[in-house]
């Protein structure tokens, strides 16, 4: 029986057509494998792309641009959690795109500098280095990353969101048929979460797990997802990332998501994309397209 193909994508994808990104995603994958003078070895029938974009509305979206880094991260009662997370992924993010604090203090007025000195790790001080971001770092709209990370809290501790997402992805496998996956950004997360703890027992076969763009390295999520393992349903787990992409920040190595067997890691894509976290910068990457078709074609 051919092998089939399973995409998980990430976030804000809400409104959208799913038959048009499907396409946009298989595209890009034929860009990559033609690199290497491959062609998709599948049908696109075997191909499935679980849409699950309009489950997660867009925080704040009444909200102007520049004001909603703002509410999420200050939160408000019940999402104190929520914006703990936030700002917990927001720092690490400036620790590993190497912002100091001298050029986050350059985005703060001389009426604010005396507050936001005296607690460099408040609300206010998070929003001005979302606005550091947005200057130094191409692609890092604060606003979005604040919005994507939000999401992903409501993913991984809403049981209820999670469970109608991990519902509706699950429908994409065919039990006993040998399936190779590809989580993108949040889709990693949803990925990961479905095959530790259901591929086994929905007798899901994975020879290969693929992730891009992965934030599973980052502090905060892979606490949210412990404990870590690799999963049993899965064959061999290959992550690729840009090391400018300020989604993944790190490879899932020993140091940041350490599993038996071991994450084989790719550091250097060059993902040609604005914020270098897109989609179509990954697939179109060459090795990545060929480990993808490599696992198909196995036997």
């Amino acid at each position: 029986m051919t092998r089939q193909l399973v995409l998980i994508h990430g976030r804000d994808q809400q409104n959208k057509d799913a038959a048009e990104l499907k396409q946009t995603w298989i595209k890009s994958l034929r860009e990559g494998l033609a690199k290497s003078g491959l062609e998709l070895p599948i049908g696109e029938d075997d191909i499935r792309f679980p849409y699950y974009g309009d489950t997660l509305d867009q925080l704040n979206q009444e909200l102007p641009p520049g004001e909603v880094a703002k509410v999420i991260i200050k939160g408000e009662g019940s999402d104190d959690q929520k914006a703990m997370f936030v700002r917990s992924v927001v720092l690490e993010i400036q620790q590993a795109m190497g912002i100091t604090d001298d050029q986050v203090l350059e985005q703060v007025d001389a009426a604010e500098r005396t507050v936001i000195e005296k607690g460099v790790r408040n609300w206010g001080w998070v929003q001005k280095v979302l606005e550091t971001l947005d200057k130094h770092v191409p692609g890092a709209s604060g606003a979005i990353i604040a919005r994507a990370t939000a999401d992903a809290y409501r993913y991984l501790h809403n049981p209820g969101i999670r469970a109608t997402i991990n519902i509706g992805v699950a429908k994409a496998f065919t039990p006993g048929v040998e399936t190779v996956v590809v989580g993108h950004s949040l889709g990693s997360a949803v990925a990961y979460w479905l095959l530790k703890n259901e591929g086994h027992e929905n007798g899901w076969k994975v020879p290969l797990f693929l992730t891009v763009g992965s934030p599973l390295g980052v502090r905060v999520f892979r606490e949210a997802v412990a404990p870590r393992k690799h999963p049993r349903c899965v064959g061999k787990w290959f992550n690729a990332m840009d090391s400018r992409d300020v989604v993944s920040l790190y490879p899932l190595d020993e140091r940041n998501f350490s599993v038996d067997p071991p994450i084989e890691n790719k550091t250097d894509v060059d993902n040609f994309t604005e914020n270098r976290h897109g989609i179509v910068g990954y697939l179109s990457d060459a090795e990545v397209a060929k480990r993808i078709h490599d696992a198909l074609v196995a036997e």
